[in-house]
Parts: structure tokens; C-alpha cells; sequence
């Protein structure tokens, strides 16, 4: 089984996720960097008292900063560029989870902070975005793994889906296209950053949004990210709930690997005949096939079952349903297969429990995998 898969990925989960922080700063970045970077700072707001504002930065820093009746507070829309259109707003306007940036004034008296104007993104806006992204991603998104790159055309070919799913979709981009790629050992998409096609290769995940053709196999694409990470299946050694994380023997190179949870970490339970049932369909087989149980067989002690199994439909979208569960819900003995970052100490970003009878068909079974997680994140939700 190869233990290594790259992945491009979009707008958002984490799963690849589309964040607050990503939104407000697209809007306010080409604003902000005309200012001084000793006289502004960019954040949100975290609290609000009597005329002072508590805003924290995205480097984690927090700042108290005293708004006069005399500083300039506008208000702008996600994706705006420059202050053209915005809005004039109060200072009681501005509510806790906004984002701000504040330009500070010069003449202030020492030691004080005291802002001259202030440039805010609701919180509000950027939920109701995130909607829409969410909406047009669902309808105009792909995604899989990557096939081939062709880097001078502009062209990247790939594999979606398993079984009876299974399909080639070539992803068209142009030099309007905007390429993005996952931080190395980040799964969040507001620390993409922008990169050349170059920079995709073969095994790669991707996802794209565009415009499609009719059978969704091509697909214009306006906005493309990536990133590198690994699939992990074997067993669980160890739990450790007050740190969130848990201990796998990788079933491919045979070593201990330190798994961290995070609260984006996507997390679900194959129930027992479900996960046979899926084995037999993506090894071909026609039937439910309760023989010939795997020898990785998890003593979970709940004796889960059930008759719901995969039939005709999509398997991504049947994945996504199942119930979420905790790292609670896992033991000691259990086999899990996982996609995360890269490295000896990983953090989770989907996990798949109850897999055992998946193992026996492993390449099968990380394609599923692979697809699920790129096809279940925010704005990642596929529309295969």
C-alpha cells in the first residue's frame, strides 16, 4: 500500500476548510499593505469595551486599541479590494468575531494606542460568503487524484472516484487560474499559498472550480489549490485523550506514528457489515461476503452492525453521512485508515474507523479514501 498521497485541495477543511481569517484577509491584504507596518495591524475583534476594541492578529498577538468619536470606520464586503464602494459604520456597529484593520494615529500621545480609522469585514458577510462558496464549489467543483501534468498547456489530468464511479476529468488552466497550494504540515486553507503548476506532480489531490462540460469529465478552472500529504492504515497502539492524540503502526513501513486530533479533524465509523459489504464492491465482489474475515478484526465490543450497505449510489457521499465520532470511540487494538500531514508526528485530517475488512483490498480502499477526504471539507463538498 503506498503510504504517501499528494493532495490539492480548495476552498477549505479540511479538510482541507475556508476560513474567517482567509476571507477577510483576501479583502483587506492589497488595503492593508499600503500602510506602514508599524502603523496598522489586521485581526479580530475579540472584545468590546466602552470605546476600546480588543482585537487579536492572526500571529496571535493582542492588542487593546482606544477608537476616538473622531477615527473613520468604513465597512466593506469579502473580495473587496480597495474603499471605493465602502460603507461609512458606527463604532456600536462592530460586534465581537469581526475582522478589522486598524491604522493607528501618528499623533496619538506617547504610550497610547489609538486608532484613526478602522476597516471592518462583518462576521456576518463572511459567514454568508462562505455560504455561497460553499453553494458554488457543491455546483461547480471537482476533484481526485492527479494523473498527469502537462505544464505547458496548462493542463492536468485526473482520476475521480472508485468502482462503477470511476472517471478521468482534465482540469484546463489558463494564467487567469488561481493555483494555490497547501503550507507544508498545515491542513488549513488559509495558509495556502500561491504556486506555480509546476508544482503539481503525479499522485497529487486536487480540486478545481470552473466551469464544467456536461459530463463533468473537463473543466475550465477558475481557482485550483494542492498539497502533500499521507495516508496511514494500521492499528491503534495507544490512545492518549488529554493530549488528543493516539498511536498507529503504519501497516505500509511497518513504524509507530504519533496522530494528533484537532476539532477540524473529520472522524467516522464504518458499522461492521457496511464496511464488508464495501470491501466485496470495490475488490469487485457481487456479494456481501461474510466470509473470509480479514485478520486485522478490531475488538470494539459494541457489535455495531448494519443493513445498510453501498449500493448504486456514490461512495463519498455515503462516507460523508455516516455519524462523526470522538477520539473516545476508539481503541486500543483498532484499525483506522487516515489521510494527514506529513511526517513521524501527524495531524489527522479525516480518520475512518470499523475499516478492517477494507485492508484486504488496500489500493481500492485508499482511493476511497483519498476522494473522501477531499470531497467532504468546506468548500470541498464534491459534486462528482
Amino acid at each position: 500500500m503506498n503510504s504517501k498521497m499528494r493532495i490539492r485541495v480548495s476552498a477549505s477543511r479540511s479538510r482541507v476548510v475556508l476560513t474567517m481569517a482567509l476571507l477577510a484577509a483576501a479583502s483587506l491584504s492589497t488595503i492593508t499593505a499600503q500602510a506602514p507596518a508599524a502603523s496598522r495591524f489586521l485581526g479580530t475583534v475579540t472584545a468590546i469595551g466602552g470605546d476600546t476594541l480588543t482585537v487579536k492578529t492572526d500571529a496571535g498577538e493582542v492588542h487593546q486599541v482606544q477608537v476616538p468619536a473622531t477615527a473613520i470606520l468604513k465597512r466593506i464586503e469579502p473580495g473587496q479590494k480597495d474603499l471605493s464602494t465602502a460603507a461609512a459604520m458606527q463604532f456600536s456597529d462592530l460586534e465581537t468575531g469581526d475582522r478589522v484593520l486598524v491604522r493607528l494615529d501618528p499623533d496619538a500621545p506617547a504610550g497610547a494606542i489609538r486608532a484613526s480609522q478602522i476597516i471592518a469585514i462583518k462576521a456576518a458577510d463572511v459567514a454568508l460568503k462562505q455560504q455561497k462558496d460553499r453553494e458554488d464549489w457543491q455546483k461547480r467543483g471537482v476533484g481526485g487524484l492527479v494523473k498527469s501534468v502537462d505544464s505547458a498547456a496548462g493542463v492536468i489530468v485526473l482520476t475521480s472516484g472508485v468502482g462503477a464511479t470511476a472517471k478521468s476529468i482534465t482540469v484546463n488552466t489558463t494564467k487567469a487560474t488561481m493555483l494555490k497550494r497547501y503550507a507544508p504540515a498545515s491542513v488549513s486553507f488559509d495558509q495556502a499559498q500561491l504556486a506555480p503548476i509546476g508544482a503539481i506532480h503525479a499522485g497529487d489531490q486536487l480540486r478545481a472550480r470552473g466551469t464544467k462540460n456536461a459530463d463533468g469529465t473537463e473543466i475550465a478552472a477558475e481557482e485550483v489549490v494542492s498539497g502533500t500529504f499521507r495516508n496511514v492504515s494500521g492499528m491503534i497502539t495507544s490512545l492518549d485523550p488529554a493530549t488528543s492524540t493516539l498511536v498507529v503502526k503504519d501497516l505500509a513501513t511497518k513504524k509507530q506514528v504519533t496522530i494528533h486530533i484537532t476539532p477540524d479533524t473529520q472522524m467516522k465509523r464504518l458499522p461492521d457489515r457496511m464496511a464488508t459489504m464495501l470491501a466485496a464492491r470495490l475488490k469487485g465482489g457481487a456479494g456481501s461476503g461474510e466470509s473470509a474475515r480479514p485478520q486485522y478484526v478490531a475488538q470494539r465490543g459494541n457489535g455495531q452492525g448494519s443493513s445498510a450497505a453501498p449500493g448504486g449510489g456514490d461512495s463519498q457521499q455515503m462516507l460523508s453521512r455516516l455519524p462523526a465520532i470522538q477520539l473516545a470511540d476508539l481503541k486500543k487494538g483498532e484499525a483506522v485508515m487516515l489521510v494527514s500531514t506529513d511526517g513521524n508526528e501527524v495531524t489527522a485530517i479525516t480518520l475512518l474507523a470499523g475499516v478492517e475488512p477494507l485492508l484486504e483490498a488496500p489500493a481500492a480502499s485508499q482511493n476511497l479514501l483519498n476522494n473522501w477526504s477531499m470531497g467532504s471539507g468546506e468548500p470541498d463538498a464534491a459534486a462528482q
